[in-house]
C-alpha cells in the first residue's frame, strides 16, 4: 500500500493553516508486542487530528503497515536523511519536533524507556525525543514484561523521564503476550485515544503551529 512520500511530507510541514486547524499529533511506535495495535491508534486519532506516524525498526515486526490510514505519512529510521543532501536541507526529526502539537509514544518498549532516560539517541524516534522542546506535551504508554516493569532500572528510568515533564499513561494488569499473567501491558489504544484527546481539549492549540 502506498504512503505519502517523506520529502514531500517535510515540504508540507512549513505551510501553516494558523485559523481552525486540528491539533497535530505526533504518533510513535517502538519494539514490544503491543505494536500491533498501532493502526487502531493511528485511526483513533487521524478522525479528529493531523497525524504523523515514526516507527522503529523492531516495531515493524509487530506493525501491519496496511491497518495504517493511508492519510497518516509513515516514517522510518531509513527515512531520517533521505531528504538531506547540503547544509540547510531539513533535518527530519528537527522538522517532526516542530510540526507536532504533542507526541504520544505507544508502546513504549523497555529498551526505548532506557534509551531516553539516558539521553541516547541512535533513531529516528529517540532523536525527536532527544531535540524535543518540553513546552509541548509528550505522552508515553510503556508495554513490557512484568518482570521487565518491576525491574528496579525501570523505577529509575521512570523517574528520569518524569524530570523532563514527560507524561505517563500507566500499563494494565492482565494476560501478556508471553503468557505471563501481571502488569505490563500497554493501555487500551481507546484509553490513550480519550486521555489525549482530553488533554488537548483542555488547552489551546498555538496559533502557528511553529513552536521549538
Amino acid at each position: 500500500m502506498a504512503y505519502p512520500e517523506p520529502q514531500n511530507a517535510v515540504r508540507e510541514m512549513m505551510q501553516v493553516n494558523p485559523t481552525n486547524r486540528k491539533p497535530r499529533i505526533l504518533l510513535a511506535a517502538s519494539g514490544s508486542v503491543a505494536a500491533i495495535k498501532f493502526g487502531n491508534l493511528c485511526h483513533c486519532f487521524s478522525e479528529w487530528a493531523e497525524v504523523k506516524a515514526v516507527v522503529t525498526k523492531a516495531s515493524l515486526h509487530f506493525i501491519d503497515r496496511a491497518s495504517i490510514p493511508r492519510d497518516v505519512s509513515v516514517y522510518t529510521d531509513e527515512d531520517e536523511w533521505s531528504s538531506w543532501k547540503i547544509i540547510g536541507d531539513n533535518v527530519l526529526h528537527i522538522e517532526l519536533r516542530r510540526w507536532a502539537d504533542i507526541m504520544v509514544i505507544a508502546p513504549l518498549s523497555a529498551n526505548t524507556l532506557g534509551k531516553i532516560a539516558g539521553g541516547l539517541c541512535d533513531n529516528l524516534l529517540t532523536c525527536i525525543v532527544r531535540a524535543w522542546d518540553y513546552s509541548k506535551p509528550l505522552f508515553v504508554a510503556p508495554a513490557m514484561n512484568t518482570f521487565m516493569w518491576t525491574n528496579p532500572f525501570t523505577e529509575k528510568h521512570l523517574m528520569s523521564i518524569d524530570e523532563l515533564g514527560i507524561s505517563l499513561i500507566p500499563p494494565v494488569t492482565k494476560r501478556l503476550a508471553c503468557g505471563d499473567y501481571g502488569n505490563g501491558a500497554m493501555a487500551e489504544p481507546s484509553l490513550i485515544h480519550s486521555t489525549i484527546r482530553l488533554f488537548l481539549e483542555s488547552r489551546p492549540l498555538p496559533s502557528d503551529g511553529r513552536a521549538g
